[in-house]
């Protein structure tokens, strides 16, 4: 039985087809905020050894750098998208941006560790907002049939923004007069900017009605998640995978979760409302999200670390090397999105995207410290045509399928999960990296290479004689290979569930119209 739904005080009338300008223009404030709230997760890969060595951080701190913003950002979409189905869209979207702006300003001027960390929590709360806002604006202002036209355009903005931030970076760290802190500080006049923008450009109906937020439910779900994302970024590092740790913490998440979806399945204004599952296209599309995340996500992180590393390339460099996945990744949502429009049929992409990504990482399984710059190119060209072409219309069918009232909750659940999918992904496959590396280590140098934990430090390769530096080369090389292995499964798995949703008619109508037609036959069916 679903969850009753809360009084309406005053709906606006139905809202006027908004112009394919009008669109156009409210869409450049999204689009600005989105890029720079996913740069925000990336920027940094290039420019962490720098920072950790200016701030005298440790190994640990390293990866928590990268991981407090994605498990801020993964744990607070959920929240973000329930708030989007109840107040003004366009001032929530604002508010995650001056949260961005607060923590990108902390992040530059910190001076120590503790207070990045902090920083980048806050930085992860206004990304979750902006990531799970934006799309749920575009459903809200364009009818599902025209929506592959701009959604396209919207997945090519997150696969540059996750993609190129190593690039933009490396080449701040390796600028003399700019130096690492503008990796956050870059952000901020960009965020002000989108927040203009978007006052200026974006007008949407706002429904008014008395509303009841679940925040034992919220708090519930962000402490679960949060606590299986901290697992799987410490579990082979600070503790075994098979340990009283993982027992207790594994335990715990899945014990919070577990009443989560009990109080959800109870309250009025549930925060993710479990009846969005009865759709099998948004229950497997969700299983699908999460299956991208970790594939992309997982092996994509690392790949800057082997140029820099196994190929020996500087940051700026490194950052250049990912252009080829960058083009894949535009051209091919851009061009899907377009076809969706014209000919209206989606689910042909969604399983080529799968197959061509499978193929992309099985691809990136074979390379090896020797891999030549073009035959790595290609390869990660076919990764990015494959992601480019599943990502964003996972989202785009899950929209199709839902009522309008609820395209918040269903954008947010996808969105999150494909953001856990990336968060477990980087951590769990971060240590088998380390691992990996660790165990290579010790059987081409002996035993001793592996003492004072030295494996566990990413090395200076200008310190190391010419005879070592190439078995390092060879061992990141070898290690980096192995991730787009384990990788491949979990991509192939993408596509086979897929094949299992139904396709069905895009709408020709916008979510926001689509809201007044339910709203009039709600009223209409309870007056009689």
């Amino acid at each position: 039985m679903s969850a009753p739904t809360a009084p309406i005080d005053a709906v606006e009338a139905a809202p006027a087809r908004m112009s394919p300008r009008e669109v156009l223009q409210a869409l450049s404030g999204l689009m600005v905020g989105m890029f720079v709230s996913i740069l925000a997760s990336t920027v940094v890969a290039n420019a962490l050894p720098r920072i950790i060595a200016d701030l005298h951080g440790s190994q640990t701190v390293y990866t928590w750098i990268v991981t407090t913003e994605l498990l801020a950002m993964t744990a607070t979409v959920p929240l973000w998208g329930k708030l989007a189905d109840l107040f003004s869209k366009k001032l929530l979207i604002q508010s995650s941006l001056a949260l961005f702006v607060i923590g990108s300003l902390i992040a530059g001027f910190t001076p120590n560790v503790e207070v990045l960390l902090i920083s980048r929590i806050v930085q992860g709360i206004g990304a979750g907002g902006m990531t799970a806002l934006a799309t749920i604006v575009m459903a809200a202002m364009i009818p599902p049939r025209e929506l592959g036209r701009y959604a396209g355009v919207f997945g090519a903005v997150f696969g540059v923004g996750t993609i190129a931030g190593p690039l933009i970076g490396g080449v701040l760290v390796d600028t003399s007069w700019l130096g690492w802190r503008w990796c956050f500080l870059i952000g901020v006049p960009v965020t002000l900017l989108s927040i203009f923008l978007l006052q200026r450009t974006l007008h949407l109906p706002v429904t008014r009605r008395k509303v009841r937020i679940d925040w034992l439910g919220a708090l519930l779900i962000t402490t679960g998640v949060s606590l299986l994302l901290i697992w799987s970024s410490l579990a082979g590092n600070k503790f075994a995978w098979a340990s009283g740790w993982t027992a207790l913490m594994v335990a715990g998440g899945v014990v919070l979760l577990a009443v989560a979806v009990f109080v959800e399945s109870r309250a009025a204004e549930p925060i993710i409302p479990l009846r969005i599952f009865r759709s099998r296209t948004v229950s497997l599309a969700t299983v699908a999200s999460v299956l991208v995340g970790v594939a992309m996500f997982g092996g994509t992180v690392f790949l800057s670390q082997y140029f820099q590393i196994a190929l020996g390339k500087s940051p700026t460099v490194a950052g250049l090397m990912s252009l080829p996945m960058i083009f894949g990744l535009l051209v091919s949502s851009t061009v899907a999105g377009q076809l969706i429009t014209k000919y209206g049929r989606w689910k042909m992409f969604l399983v080529a995207g799968g197959a061509i990504m499978t193929a992309g990482m099985v691809l990136l399984g074979t390379i090896d410290a020797r891999t030549s710059v073009v035959v790595l190119s290609i390869y990660m060209a076919v990764l990015g045509i494959g992601v480019g072409m599943l990502m964003q219309n996972l989202v785009l069918a899950a929209q199709n399928d839902v009522p309008a009232q609820e395209l918040g909750a269903a954008t947010s659940v996808l969105t999150f999960f494909r953001s856990m999918g990336g968060a477990i992904g980087v951590s769990a496959l971060g240590a088998v990296l380390a691992n990996r590396i660790t165990t290579l280590m010790s059987e081409k140098l002996g035993p001793a290479a592996s003492g004072g934990g030295s494996t566990n430090e990413v090395p200076d390769l200008t310190k190391l004689p010419e005879p070592v530096l190439r078995i390092v080369q060879d061992v990141y090389g070898v290690a980096t290979a192995d991730l787009f292995l384990i990788g491949a499964p979990l991509a192939l798995l993408a596509m086979v569930v897929v094949l299992f949703i139904k396709e069905k008619p895009l709408h020709t109508v916008s979510g926001d119209e689509r809201r007044a037609q339910e709203e009039a036959a709600q009223a209409a069916a309870m007056s009689h």
